[in-house]
């Protein structure tokens, strides 16, 4: 959940709902797939996981976190870590995401 809200803050948590898992078909906000996103001086640092460690689109899901929160006004950079704690299930997903995937 976002703790406090900036215009910044709020920028990414739209844009990280661009990211579609792409063998899922949904967005990682949704998939519960994104832990934090945080603001410090300028730079968001965003902790993330993945369904799997083996996950095979590990690199398109990060490239498309990178891609979507680039040009985020008064942000300078943007620092994406895949994290495995703790790890996903699908319990974490949002209602909207479970109700879609038939859960």
């Amino acid at each position: 959940m976002k703790p406090t809200s900036t215009p910044e803050l709020d920028a990414a948590w739209t844009r990280l709902r661009t990211v579609i898992d792409p063998e899922i078909g949904m967005n990682i906000v949704d998939l519960g797939l994104v832990y934090s996103v945080e603001l410090k001086e300028g730079a968001l640092d965003i902790a993330i996981t993945l369904t799997t460690r083996g996950c095979p689109m590990h690199d398109v899901i990060i490239e498309g976190c990178r891609r979507a929160l680039d040009g985020i006004p008064n942000v300078r950079e943007s620092r994406v870590e895949v994290v495995w704690d703790p790890p996903w299930n699908p319990e974490m997903m949002s209602a909207e995401a479970k109700r879609q995937l038939g859960r």
